[in-house]
C-alpha cells in the first residue's frame, strides 16, 4: 500500500466517534502504522495487532467500534478471525483490506456479513470514510441491541392476559374489538392498556407497536 498521505486528509475535524475504538490487524508493520498514524490524525482511539490471535487474546466485545483487517495473515486469516467473531455473536463492522488477487476472497468475507472491502492501494480518505461510517453502524446496531434487550425486561413484567392486550394494540385493534376478541368487556380492556402502557413505558400504542417490533 505503502505510506497514506496524512497531511492530504483534513485532521481539524474533531472526532464525532466518541468512545469508539477503530482495530486495526495487519501483520505487515509498514501498513499497520501507515493506518494508525492515519485513523489518530482524524481524532480516532486506536487499537493495532499484528495478528488476529493476539486481537482475540485483547479484545472486549463491550467495546464500541469497528475492525480494518487484512484477508491473509499468518496463524489466523481475516476470514478465519470474521468467522470465530461471528460465531460469538461478537462481531463488530469488519472493513477488509485485500490486495487485488484476493477480490474473489474479499466477496466472500461481504457475503459473510463483512461491511466493506477496500483492494491495495487505496486512498486515506477512501478508508476514513468507510472506517466513519462503519462505527455509525455499530453506534446504531448497539442502541436497537440495548432497546431490545429493554424491551423484552419489560415485556417479562406483563402478565398473559396483558400480553395478548399488548399484541392486538400493536396490531391496531379497537377496545371494541380487542374485548370481543377475548370476551371481556371494554372496561377491562382499557384498565389492561393503563398497565401495559405503564410497564412499557410507553404513551400510546403505536409507540407500543414499535417496541414490540424489537421483540421479533
Amino acid at each position: 500500500m505503502g505510506e497514506i498521505p496524512v497531511t492530504a486528509i483534513a485532521t481539524d475535524r474533531v472526532s464525532a466517534e466518541g468512545v469508539s475504538t477503530l482495530f486495526v490487524i495487519d501483520d505487515d508493520q509498514d501498513i499497520r502504522r501507515a493506518m494508525c498514524r492515519l485513523a489518530r490524525a482524524d481524532g480516532l482511539t486506536v487499537e493495532d495487532y499484528a495478528s488476529a490471535p493476539s486481537f482475540l487474546e485483547h479484545y472486549d466485545p463491550q467495546k464500541p467500534g469497528c475492525i480494518v483487517l487484512d484477508i491473509r495473515m499468518p496463524k489466523m486469516s481475516g476470514l478465519e478471525l470474521q468467522k470465530v467473531l461471528s460465531d460469538r455473536r461478537s462481531c463488530p463492522p469488519i472493513i477488509f483490506v485485500s490486495a487485488y488477487g484476493e477480490i474473489p476472497l474479499a466477496m466472500q468475507a461481504i457475503r459473510d456479513g463483512a461491511f466493506d472491502f477496500l483492494p491495495k492501494p487505496f486512498s486515506g480518505s477512501a478508508l476514513l470514510k468507510r472506517i466513519h461510517e462503519a462505527m455509525a453502524f455499530d453506534r446504531d446496531n448497539r442502541r436497537k441491541r440495548a432497546l431490545a434487550a429493554e424491551v423484552q425486561l419489560r415485556w417479562n413484567k406483563l402478565t398473559n392476559r396483558e400480553r395478548e392486550v399488548s399484541q392486538l394494540l400493536a396490531k391496531g385493534e379497537t377496545t371494541k374489538h380487542i374485548a370481543q376478541h377475548l370476551s371481556i368487556s371494554p372496561k377491562t380492556v382499557d384498565n389492561h392498556q393503563t398497565r401495559i402502557l405503564a410497564k412499557m413505558n410507553v404513551e400510546n400504542s403505536t409507540q407500543l407497536a414499535h417496541h414490540l417490533a424489537t421483540l421479533e
